[in-house]
């Protein structure tokens, strides 16, 4: 009887990682991947995007993405961590000048990040994911609170520091809500100036308290 050809009916397939070739062992390939999970994740959304087309887009094993970064949550992670990076300069903001001027500088900082269009698509896969699917919601959350709510909230210096850094959060997110993702008239063609000048002291008072509401 003739031997089976290696790698042919005859071998028995070996679980767990697949063989790296070339494009999987390349010191791009983790890099690629998450690249291609960004692009996924703002074309499809989280439902819709899947690990197999993450790894088509990578130009690699689907079992290489579970290797890098495990299930589709994780994944998504790493994704909007990466979109998710400019916002986290909010604290350098914070100490940036002085208390009295604090909601103006982060209120300018945040809607500057959602004026970028480089920025601006990122953010609105990350939204609309997070709104459509628990998950995503639950990974997005976690995102906000550890990387940003927490260490703004650790530069103030004020009662209810917490509370406070999540009330200024809301109000900025529902008016990046309103002009951005849904586009509700006059605030979406409104002059970004004239909106700074209307909420930052709302996001004031949120922050600083009434000393320098």
């Amino acid at each position: 009887m003739t031997a089976a050809a290696p790698g042919g009916a005859g071998t028995p397939r070996r679980r767990g990682r697949p063989a790296r070739t070339d494009a999987d062992s390349g010191p791009g390939a983790r890099e690629r991947i998450l690249t291609a999970a960004r692009a996924e994740f703002a074309a499809r959304g989280y439902d819709r995007a899947s690990i197999r087309a993450i790894a088509k887009g990578a130009g690699v094993d689907p079992a290489l993405v579970h290797h890098y970064y495990g299930p589709k949550e994780q994944i998504f992670a790493a994704a909007i961590e990466t979109d998710f990076a400019p916002a986290r300069e909010a604290p350098e903001i914070i100490q940036a000048g002085g208390p009295d001027t604090l909601g103006e500088r982060l209120t300018r900082f945040i809607l500057g990040v959602w004026e970028n269009p480089a920025t601006r698509e990122q953010l609105l896969a990350i939204v609309r994911s997070a709104v459509a699917n628990e998950t995503a919601a639950a990974v997005f959350r976690d995102l906000v609170t550890s990387r940003l709510m927490t260490r703004v909230a650790g530069e103030l210096d004020v009662p209810d520091a917490e509370l406070r850094s999540e009330l200024a959060a809301a109000h900025l997110v529902g008016v990046a809500m309103l002009r951005y993702v849904i586009k509700v008239e006059p605030l979406a063609s409104a002059d970004v100036e004239q909106v700074v000048a209307m909420v930052a002291p709302a996001v004031q008072r949120h922050l600083a308290g009434d000393a320098y509401a």
